[in-house]
């Protein structure tokens, strides 16, 4: 019962925060056009071509948190984790779509100037955004400190994106104000889109690692060694590998005992190594191999670097 509560407390924190995302993008678009209309600045134009696409990517995040929470199947006895994973690498598409069209209008406009009207204006509305924008992000954070998400992350990533992009058009609309440098609205602008770039490169990067079924990170793996190391009766340990799939650590490992035991013994002894492992990582699966200590096999860890070692 206490895991399905954890369960659905997650899955509540998860469309918490899809939902506050894709209501946010869509004020931030309906404000920021606006903005652009009045003060004609390409970088606050770029930051509403980039809260568009916030818009599709959030979008595309809730389906993907939706599709990832569903139910074991006899197809998917892993879950559907993974789709988190397929969302975070169409965000940063998304994004590297809106970074290349900014860029493309940026160069535009310095061969071609516009006059930027309205600065007081467009900084006022920029910083309510910023404000806002904010807001968001810290509560994704605190979701993501209770629920591992990816496609969360990725948003999150994004959005952190989005606060520096307006951060810096703030900047650039008082650089305009007062020091009359037009050129400086685009320059930011080519900057932002930059940026962009970076970030969408980050986030398809760790999408696609998960996808391929990158280890779990060396600290959780340690801190995982560290844990059977000291049950009473574990002599040995080999073959760890593990996975992510969403919010959910997938983890095998083969521990070494007593070979005069019994199996109902090392079972047992089996069973507290699982439990541990769970109080670490409660969303984990785990699956414990039992092999007599001191046997002489082919193993994983002469195939790979990295073995598990007590």
């Amino acid at each position: 019962m206490k895991s399905l509560i954890n369960r659905n407390h997650e899955t509540f924190l998860k469309k918490l925060a899809v939902t506050a995302s894709i209501g946010t993008a869509i004020i931030l678009t309906l404000i920021k056009t606006y903005a652009a209309l009045i003060t004609g600045s390409l970088s606050v134009l770029s930051s509403l071509i980039d809260s568009l696409s916030d818009i599709l990517a959030s979008a595309i995040t809730f389906i993907a948190i939706r599709y990832s929470d569903r139910p074991l199947t006899n197809q998917h006895r892993y879950g559907y984790g993974k789709a988190e994973s397929v969302s975070a690498l169409i965000q940063s598409a998304f994004i590297a779509g809106s970074a290349g069209f900014i860029l493309y209008d940026g160069f535009y406009r310095l061969v071609n100037p516009k006059q930027i009207e309205e600065t007081f204006f467009g900084i006022v509305i920029m910083s309510i955004c910023w404000l806002i924008t904010l807001s968001l992000i810290m509560l994704q954070k605190y979701i993501i400190k209770r629920v591992r998400s990816q496609a969360i992350n990725a948003d999150s990533g994004h959005y952190t994106v989005d606060l520096l992009s307006n951060g810096s058009v703030i900047i650039s609309l008082f650089v305009v104000k007062y020091l009359h440098w037009t050129w400086f609205d685009v320059s930011t602008a080519i900057l932002i889109s930059a940026y962009l770039l970076y970030s969408a490169g980050i986030i398809a990067y760790e999408a696609l690692e998960e996808i391929t079924d990158k280890e779990i990170a060396e600290a959780d793996r340690q801190k995982i060694i560290d844990a059977v190391s000291r049950i009473d009766g574990v002599l040995g340990c080999h073959d760890f590998r593990s996975r992510v799939s969403g919010s959910m650590f997938f983890i095998e490992l083969h521990l070494e005992f007593d070979g005069n035991k019994t199996l109902y013994s090392t079972h047992e002894i089996s069973d507290i190594a699982e439990s541990k492992i769970i109080s670490l990582f409660p969303q984990a699966q785990v699956i414990i191999h039992q092999d007599p200590y001191g046997l002489k096999e082919k193993r994983l860890d002469h195939d790979i670097e990295g073995s598990c070692k007590l």
